[in-house]
């Protein structure tokens, strides 16, 4: 996890509420001692997921759409997040008496006088919290807009003027890190400016772990909200590689970004099956309607050849002479072709590969891990009509089927021709080789789906897309 992230998880739970809310209970993500909320009465909570609520990223030169986007709760999230209209127009006893139990001021009376002449309780105060590249600019941005509240950020703290702004910026000179009682010491002495206290303010990544948000409340800091955006991982990574700074004034300018697939996850999916069961026009199906990178791991090698690189030396020896390609030449290809960017950002459907338990645990160690894996099964006599019938026209280099696409005149069929490779007794070989191994791959994949490939093609392929997007199947 991400320091900042792993900091992060800390102050949500520092944030969140004593009663009811889930952060306020041990999960996953906690390390060391029961961390329990530091502000348990004046703070609504909002947990959102920043790649629904936003663009792919952060809007390009940060570009604000009239209006900010309508908000989507989480699966499960209480509606009560929005407060009711009026509940904050008028000057709060609660909020008074939370002041007098922090502040502890020796003139309570005179306190309570200038609390109630500021008469501020109405007013925005905003924690934006989340990861790198969650959004919290762009949210916070949108907020002030709309609210006409202030935005204070670590960065536009060390451009304003205030006492405590040398000694800090004489730590980042030094190269130390800033305490955490003098960064709350500073956001003490901004949000004391007449600005904030009558416009209210939007705190934008602040505090960043547990100790930061003790040192806000023991300034007297105490949000009213926190918003905690959230994302999944590869978002934040593809956010993170597309950000583009300009040099000279260290300002995001621009952000660019791949086109995500329209999966509802990063796919990579693999498919299993027998020679002729269709992995290949499924693979193409899949690739086509999630915008996706299919991999077939024949051609793969093929390419390499043609291309001349390093690896296609080495490999094109055992295309001359008919011997397999070693398991480690494969998975060097494979594994270089799938840490390409495009692979990483709108995932792979891999097909012809792996062929065998070894490989397959080959493939983990290397860290190919798919999501989604289909067995296709059909049936010996199915696998020869489909193969064995098969035949190419060596002048247009068209494919005809005896069965399924006879050639259109008798011309074109006297010149058909038959690969080697579809021969029966070729086909019988290919289909041993794979039961063999095909037990083991099962059980190793435990999780895989598995389709009667001995249908229509599309409806195979109807029956892998709702696959894709439901839940994986849960074995006892």
């Amino acid at each position: 996890m991400h320091p900042r992230a792993e900091g992060l998880a800390s102050a949500e739970r520092a944030f969140a509420l004593a009663e009811g809310h889930p952060l306020s209970q041990p999960c996953s993500r906690q390390t060391g001692e029961s961390l329990w909320p530091v502000w348990t009465r004046s703070s609504t909570h909002l947990w959102l997921l920043s790649h629904s609520c936003m663009s792919r990223t952060s809007c390009p030169r940060h570009r604000l759409p009239p209006t900010p986007p309508a908000s989507r709760s989480p699966a499960g999230a209480s509606p009560s997040c929005e407060l009711p209209a009026g509940q904050l127009l008028q000057p709060s006893p609660e909020n008074m008496l939370e002041g007098l139990l922090i502040h502890k001021p020796d003139e309570p009376i005179q306190y309570m006088i200038s609390h109630l002449k500021q008469d501020n309780d109405h007013v925005p105060r905003i924690c934006i919290l989340g990861p790198p590249a969650s959004g919290k600019t762009t949210i916070a941005t949108w907020l002030c807009k709309q609210l006409n509240t202030p935005c204070i950020t670590q960065e536009t703290l060390l451009e304003e003027t205030l006492e405590l702004t040398k000694e800090v910026t004489a730590f980042q000179e030094r190269g130390q890190k800033i305490p955490n009682a003098l960064w709350a010491n500073l956001i003490q002495e901004r949000l004391s400016n007449v600005d904030c206290i009558k416009q209210g303010w939007i705190l934008e990544g602040f505090p960043e772990n547990r100790d930061q948000a003790w040192m806000l409340q023991l300034a007297g800091i105490t949000p009213r909200h926190v918003v905690v955006l959230y994302a999944p991982d590869t978002v934040l990574i593809e956010r993170n590689l597309g950000k583009r700074i300009d040099p000279s004034t260290k300002a995001l300018t621009y952000v660019q970004t791949w086109c995500r697939s329209a999966a509802p996850f990063t796919p990579r999916i693999l498919f299993c099956g027998p020679p002729g069961s269709g992995k290949s026009l499924q693979a193409a199906l899949i690739a086509q309607k999630y915008s996706i990178v299919n991999i077939c791991c024949g051609q793969l090698l093929k390419e390499a050849v043609a291309d001349k690189t390093k690896l296609g030396e080495l490999i094109k020896p055992y295309f001359d002479s008919g011997w397999p390609v070693p398991d480690n030449i494969i998975l060097k290809l494979l594994t270089d072709r799938l840490n390409r960017l495009d692979c990483m950002t709108d995932g792979w459907v891999l097909h012809g590969f792996p062929r065998d338990l070894d490989q397959a645990e080959q493939m983990v160690k290397a860290g190919i891990i798919p999501n989604r894996i289909f067995f296709l099964n059909l049936p010996s006599e199915s696998v020869m009509e489909r193969l064995a019938q098969r035949m190419i026209d060596p002048v247009t280099g068209e494919r005809y089927h005896a069965m399924y696409k006879p050639a259109p005149l008798p011309e074109v069929q006297a010149r058909l021709k038959q690969n080697p490779k579809d021969t029966e007794e070729n086909i019988r070989i290919c289909l041993e080789t794979y039961y063999r191994h095909a037990g083991d791959l099962e059980e190793f994949y435990d999780n895989a789906f598995y389709i009667n490939a001995d249908q229509d093609p599309y409806v195979v392929f109807e029956y892998i897309e709702s696959c894709i997007v439901k839940p994986l199947p849960h074995k006892s």
